[in-house]
C-alpha cells in the first residue's frame, strides 16, 4: 500500500486542448503505457490552475503553500497484466514560481518542472466567473484565460470532459529510460460552461519546435474545473 506523498487543493483549472499527431507525443511517451485518444483524436492540454494549501509529507513549507501552475500535457493509459487498464497522463514541462516546489518535484519524480514567474487572477459575480493565469518565460509574459458561466455543473458521462478529468495516474519518462507512475487521487469535479476564452503562448519558445504550429492555432475546445482536494500518492518504478 502506498503512502501520501503530497496533499493540497487544485483549484479553478482552466484546460484549453489542441489536437496533434500521435508522432508528436512518440518522443516523450514513456515506456509501458500508449496513447489514449478520445473519439480517435490525439489531444494535449494546456492547462493552468491554482495549487493551494500544499503539505508534503503532511509538513507545510513556508512560502509554498499557495501558487500557481501552468502544464502541458497529453494522455495515456497502461493496461495491468490482469487486464485492468490505468489511464493516466504525462507532461511535457510544468511551471511554478517556487523553487522547492520545482525542486522535490524533479528529485523524486524526474517531473518536468521549471520555475518561472507566475501571476493569477479571479474574479466572479452572480453572472459570470473570469479566470485568468499568465506566466513569464524570458520577455513574455504569457496568457490563458477564460470567462464562465457562475454555477458549476456535473460532468457527463462519456463527454470530452469527463475523458479530459478522469484519469488518475501519472507517467514519467525518467531520465535513464525507465518509467514512473504515481497515482493522483481526488473525487469527481465539476465544471463550469464556457463563454469565452482566450490563449496567448508561444508554444515553440515554451515546449519545443514540435508544438509550435499550436501558437496560431485556436483551441479545440476549453473547460474550467472547479478542482477539490487531491492526495499524490509515492511513486514506483515500473517494471517492463
Amino acid at each position: 500500500m502506498t503512502k501520501t506523498f503530497l496533499t493540497a487543493e487544485w483549484r479553478k483549472l482552466i484546460m484549453a486542448q489542441y489536437v496533434v499527431s500521435p508522432q508528436t507525443l512518440f518522443p516523450f511517451l514513456p515506456r509501458g503505457v500508449e496513447l489514449d485518444l478520445f473519439e480517435g483524436r490525439c489531444y494535449v492540454s494546456l492547462v493552468g490552475f491554482l495549487f493551494d494549501r500544499v503539505r508534503v509529507r503532511g509538513i507545510a513549507i513556508p512560502f509554498h503553500t499557495k501558487f500557481e501552475e501552468i502544464n502541458l500535457r497529453f494522455y495515456v493509459r497502461r493496461i495491468e497484466a490482469d487486464g485492468s487498464r490505468r489511464r493516466g497522463v504525462v507532461f511535457i514541462r510544468e511551471f511554478v514560481p517556487r523553487f522547492a516546489i520545482a525542486y522535490v518535484a524533479k528529485r523524486f519524480y524526474d517531473e518536468p518542472y521549471l520555475t518561472l514567474p507566475t501571476r493569477h487572477h479571479i474574479a466572479s459575480s452572480n453572472q459570470s466567473l473570469a479566470v485568468d493565469y499568465e506566466w513569464k518565460h524570458g520577455d513574455r509574459w504569457h496568457r490563458l484565460n477564460v470567462v464562465t458561466s457562475s454555477s458549476a455543473q456535473p460532468i457527463v458521462a462519456g463527454s470530452e470532459e469527463e475523458f479530459l478529468t478522469e484519469h488518475y495516474w501519472g507517467y514519467t519518462k525518467r531520465s535513464d529510460g525507465s518509467t514512473s507512475e504515481y497515482e493522483v487521487r481526488h473525487p469527481r469535479w465539476q465544471t463550469y460552461a464556457a463563454r469565452q476564452a482566450e490563449v496567448k503562448a508561444d508554444f515553440g519558445t515554451l515546449y519545443g519546435d514540435g508544438f509550435a504550429s499550436l501558437t496560431e492555432t485556436q483551441p479545440i475546445s476549453v473547460l474550467l474545473a472547479e478542482g477539490s482536494a487531491v492526495s499524490v500518492q509515492d511513486g514506483r518504478r515500473l517494471t517492463l
